[in-house]
């Protein structure tokens, strides 16, 4: 049997700069960045992923231009929208005495027990890694992750729970967010299926 993560972390990276390189405002990539979204959860079920945990925002994106983040909070509620759809656990994880929090999201902040039939969706909304841990970490619910799958080119977590990625393997795909397509999910199945997770042993 081929070696499969239960638990994939997705950093969603690039929405601006595909705005900006398709003639758009900035603040006009995070709206394009909810179809991947689905496809991708569409996809992960398929391919019998247990959980995924999406980077939505963080605290540090609310420093941007207002309109950027009216955009990418709309956005963010506009996916729960979607996953609700989707026959998926979800529980949003951040926060929530923030201004930035989206209090539309306050129902799904609440942890249920998961189920077996669900594939289980964590969203990090306004998150931030200093904000977990001072509140005793705040994300300990959520379990560790197997690989992180970044999209946009860049090498780095960007504070990207710290606690469940200690061992995560790491995948970067060049493309933009909004460009996403299966085939990106199957490769980084295809990386993930040959490397040699010993968790330090």
């Amino acid at each position: 049997m081929q070696h499969r993560p239960i638990h994939i972390g997705i950093i969603p990276d690039g929405n601006r700069r595909w705005a900006v390189q398709n003639g758009l405002n900035k603040e006009d990539g995070y709206s394009r960045g909810l179809l991947p979204g689905l496809k991708l959860l569409q996809a992960a079920k398929q391919r019998g992923i247990q959980e995924l945990t999406y980077y939505g925002f963080t605290v540090d994106n609310c420093k941007r231009p207002k309109k950027q983040v009216e955009a990418f909070t709309n956005a963010c509620y506009e996916a729960v929208e979607l996953i609700k759809n989707e026959a998926a656990e979800l529980f949003v994880c951040g926060n929530t005495n923030s201004t930035c929090f989206p209090s539309k999201l306050l129902p799904y902040t609440k942890q249920k027990n998961k189920s077996d039939d669900k594939i289980k969706v964590n969203f990090l909304v306004n998150y931030g890694w200093e904000w977990d841990m001072k509140n005793g970490w705040a994300s300990r619910a959520i379990p560790k992750i197997d690989m992180v799958v970044r999209w946009g080119g860049m090498r780095r977590l960007s504070g990207f729970l710290p606690l469940q990625t200690v061992y995560s393997d790491f995948y970067v795909i060049e493309d933009l967010w909004p460009d996403f397509r299966e085939k990106h999910l199957d490769d980084a199945l295809e990386w993930y299926a040959r490397q040699d997770v010993t968790l330090g042993g």
